[in-house]
């Protein structure tokens, strides 16, 4: 039996916009042993995607194992090279599926394009049919520590996609006054931006590994977070969400078709995903703007919820009233948040003459914005 290498050393969310992709190579392959090149840790969901045989654990550019030696393919799912491209050189495969340029055939890169469309592009374009739309998961077999909380994620990577906590706290606090249950997440070290969080909140940050977090998030109600590794498991799960967007757009991150909501100002989107503090494109979203979201997403039709993909698509008769409460409680929350909020940043903007306009997000050779 030969085997197929494919490379994508990268971040949750990164591993996540690549699933189509993965089940096009296992389609495409059915005989040969599917291996994927990625972060080690990301082990456990690989495996959910029932399409990869054996991960090979590495860390950004670093050699593979030698067990990926001599490929019948090799697949960059990485980048456009050069750096990605050498490291699947050196296994010396038999055929390379790749974009074009440094020693490489295959499609131009478009840069104005949504994730999860580049990688099946370039399949398609290497005769390898590939629908961008097969992106869930299944729902782990590890029950929940909250099944049907709502999941707020504060943290994220880099300061150009942190919404400022104070708002997250009084989303969350009033997400608790409508009678709903929040969980606050995040890695371990983002445990004490949790607990800066001013709410009567369940905190989880830190302590729940990853299978754990897939499992919250797969029976959640609702996750509002950054547009990070979270925001993607929900867009696999089918679980309603709300996004915030900062560096990068919607277009190049953003959901799917479903029980999605994608929040940003993109015409004061600065671009930088690297810098220390919070892109003005997020910066503009208000929490009302996120009450406004989630009321209405808990209580979206159940054929919203269907199209998705997740299997809980219909609410229970005697739910109805409760949703219909938790709605209203929502709205209020809404209003008074927004009538806090006063004049708003790109108004006060447009009064005083500041521009509002600011150059594309241009992705780096190889470096994708951390998701």
């Amino acid at each position: 039996m030969g085997h197929v290498v494919a490379l994508r050393a990268l971040k949750l969310g990164d591993f996540l916009v690549t699933v189509p992709a993965l089940k096009a190579i296992r389609r495409a392959w059915p005989h040969h042993e599917i291996m994927f090149a990625t972060s080690g840790w990301l082990g456990p969901l690989v495996e959910l995607t029932g399409c990869v045989d054996t991960v090979l654990p590495t860390h950004g550019m670093a050699p593979l194992d030698r067990r990926a030696h001599h490929p019948d393919v090799a697949i960059n799912l990485h980048g456009t090279g050069p750096h990605s491209n050498t490291v699947l050189d050196a296994l010396h495969p038999g055929r390379r599926i790749g974009h074009s340029g440094h020693g490489w055939p295959g499609p131009v890169w478009i840069d104005d394009l949504h994730e999860r469309v580049r990688w099946c592009r370039l399949l398609t374009e290497h005769g390898i049919p590939a629908d961008p739309g097969d992106l869930h998961l299944p729902p782990p077999t590890r029950a929940s520590q909250a099944p049907g909380a709502i999941v707020v994620h504060p943290g994220a990577a880099f300061g150009s996609k942190r919404w400022p906590v104070d708002r997250f706290a009084t989303v969350a606090r009033a997400l608790r006054a409508a009678g709903h249950r929040v969980v606050i997440t995040g890695t371990v070290s983002e445990r004490d931006l949790a607990a800066t969080l001013a709410a009567p909140v369940d905190r989880l940050a830190g302590r729940t590994d990853l299978l754990g977090l897939a499992a919250l998030v797969a029976e959640a109600r609702l996750v509002i977070s950054g547009d990070t590794g979270i925001a993607h498991l929900a867009y696999a799960f089918g679980t309603p969400s709300v996004t915030l967007f900062g560096p990068v757009p919607a277009r190049h991150w953003g959901p799917p078709p479903g029980p999605h909501r994608t929040l940003s100002a993109d015409e004061l989107r600065r671009g930088d995903p690297f810098a220390p503090d919070p892109d003005p494109a997020l910066l503009q979203v208000q929490p009302a703007d996120v009450l406004a979201a989630a009321a209405e997403l808990v209580c979206a039709p159940a054929e919203v919820v269907a199209e998705s993909g997740r299997r809980e698509a219909t609410v229970p008769d005697d739910k109805h009233d409760e949703l219909a409460e938790s709605k209203q409680a929502l709205a209020e929350a809404k209003e008074a948040a927004r009538a806090a909020n006063l004049t708003r940043p790109h108004e006060q903007a447009e009064q005083e003459g500041a521009p509002t306009e600011h150059p594309p997000h241009q992705e780096d050779d190889d470096h994708f914005s951390p998701s």
